[in-house]
């Protein structure tokens, strides 16, 4: 079976699209396995599945590296825009929705000589309670808890955009932390039942974060835009950053904007086609 894909990035962070309107995809938990190998298969971050909706524009479908589904993906989600406008799938409206396992996106879309080129989502509001991240923890809110990891305390906070999220603030370099090490410890402590994205974050001012992540079932990616929307939403948890402002972003693959409003996170970023190709299965 011969199946075409696009293959597309957001700041880097890079997924295998498959436009299910035209094609059904089999076993897509198998395929992101073997496609997401950068050395036997396309590379990327996983494989993102472009799907006919009852409620929306189109609805978005994404698996990890790992084969494992994810309910939401920023980066991709700005990707899926720009592919139904570029292929005429919107009749031209720039304003659509998309349809992810955490509810229904609003996108912006910012088209240049008819290829979009930067995408704005509404991401929904920012869950804060430690049952919504999932985390066992007390209280309303995790905001600078400490946390032993590797017999050192770390302060976290977390925040759900649908998927779950644990925010530090460092004092050194983050381009020094060895995250291939350190990164596991965080996704697969205890305290996250359902694993943990963990966003190691250097504040460069009062409107700006520096990022590395760490994803749950990817390792650690370019970028993530539900991460930079939790990262955004902690820096104002924790006085570091205003809501209401665009908070500036600068992750590995590029930069993202973000604003943190009491109704919902706002996140603006580009999206990148990279090539086309047709994969037999």
């Amino acid at each position: 079976m011969k199946l075409p894909f696009t293959k597309m990035h957001g700041c880097g962070n890079d997924y295998i699209y498959f436009n299910c309107f035209a094609h059904d995809v089999p076993d897509p938990e198998g395929l992101s396995i073997r496609l997401s190998d950068h050395h036997f298969g396309i590379g990327g971050d996983g494989i993102i599945l472009i799907c006919p909706s009852d409620v929306a524009d189109a609805r978005m479908r994404m698996f990890n590296a790992d084969g494992s589904e994810g309910k939401m993906c920023g980066n991709g989600i700005r990707c899926v825009g720009k592919y139904l406008y570029d292929n005429g799938m919107t009749n031209g409206r720039e304003s659509i929705t998309i349809e992810t396992l955490s509810g229904i996106k609003t996108l912006t879309l910012y088209p240049e000589n008819g290829a979009v080129q930067m995408v704005r989502v509404e991401m929904g509001a920012a869950r804060l309670a430690p049952q919504d991240i999932p985390a066992y923890l007390d209280g309303n809110r995790v905001v600078s808890v400490p946390l032993v990891v590797d017999e050192r305390v770390y302060h976290i906070t977390c925040v759900s955009m649908g998927n779950p999220h644990c925010v530090i603030f460092c004092k050194e370099d983050v381009d020094l932390l060895d995250l291939e090490h350190l990164g596991p410890k965080f996704e697969n402590n205890p305290l996250f039942p359902e694993r943990i994205n963990t966003e190691f974050i250097n504040v460069l001012g009062a409107s700006e974060l520096k990022m590395r992540v760490w994803e749950r079932g990817s390792g650690e990616t370019w970028a993530c835009g539900t991460g930079a929307c939790a990262s955004g939403v902690a820096a104002c948890l924790n006085g570091l950053c205003e809501k209401n402002h665009d908070i500036t972003i600068h992750l590995r693959g590029g930069d993202l904007v973000v604003n943190y409003t009491d109704e919902t996170v706002w996140m603006t970023g580009s999206a990148t086609k990279v090539f086309e190709g047709v994969i037999e299965i």
